[in-house]
């Protein structure tokens, strides 16, 4: 009977409740680098989602005309796609970048617009990029993040995350991107405690450069946090895409890491 019942709630949830599908990825070194097949390859894997949060977008040229290029394979495919590119990140200790948005304008719509965040771009290198999108009447707002590599301690970017919510307390945040560091760290204590919950729990979604007794991913880095009293958890994972190639040396031509995606509804 219990199993019953939870059906019929699941059911309902997905019946009364508009879902939508965010894929978020990070591209590695994403610019004039990756070839015309590359992008068909990656379009042939992000284009049944709703919204695409990219990091490691080129901060000179070729970067932005490159998610021009995506967006543009992708509306061939036949549904309409808009796309929102940030300005480089202010950040001068650490390689500068740019962040990108994706989406399917049938099913959502981007309201005001997009920023990197500048209270802590001293304290953050890569500053996150946000963006608010409208789906049927609700908003979330994407908080797509790019951390310093684990050498340099992302926990002491991180950290500033906790004081997000705070600033923007009429905005529903979902942060995603590549946090270079496990959900499991203490650093993420804060976000936990005000409620927001990993998608992802003890999974890899970095490549090995070789793979090992069929073992082929590295470290847990990448992630979305959402808050669960105002955000229907549905489902999530990851997409191995180095499957479909023959060596793990291949599969990293297109990234070094898989991307993650989650399924969701907002109350």
């Amino acid at each position: 009977m219990k199993y019953i019942l939870s059906f019929v709630l699941l059911l309902f949830t997905c019946l009364t409740f508009s879902q939508t599908k965010i894929l978020s990825w990070n591209l590695e070194n994403f610019g004039k680098s990756k070839s015309e097949s590359e992008l068909n390859f990656i379009v042939n894997t992000i284009a049944s989602y709703d919204i695409i949060a990219i990091q490691e977008v080129v901060a000179g040229y070729g970067g932005a005309q490159a998610v021009a290029k995506l967006a543009m394979i992708l509306n061939e495919k036949g549904s309409k796609w808009d796309y929102a590119i940030s300005d480089p990140t202010s950040g001068t200790s650490y390689k500068t970048e740019r962040y990108a948005f994706l989406w399917k304008t049938s099913k959502v719509k981007l309201k005001g617009n997009t920023w990197l965040e500048k209270k802590y771009h001293l304290e953050i290198d890569r500053e996150p990029f946000f963006a608010t999108f409208e789906i049927e009447k609700k908003t979330v707002t994407l908080v797509n993040y790019h951390a310093i590599t684990k050498s340099k301690q992302p926990e002491t970017e991180i950290k500033y995350f906790k004081f997000l919510p705070l600033q923007y307390p009429n905005l529903n945040l979902v942060f995603t991107g590549d946090f270079n560091c496990p959900q499991s760290h203490t650093v993420f204590n804060p976000l936990k405690k005000m409620g927001y919950s990993p998608i992802l729990q003890k999974q890899k979604t970095t490549l090995k450069q070789k793979c090992i007794n069929e073992t082929c991913l590295a470290s847990e880095f990448d992630n979305m946090f959402y808050k669960t009293d105002s955000v229907i958890y549905i489902n999530s994972g990851i997409i191995p895409f180095y499957t479909k190639f023959n060596s793990l040396k291949e599969a990293r031509r297109i990234s070094d890491h898989i991307p993650i995606w989650f399924e969701f509804s907002l109350k």
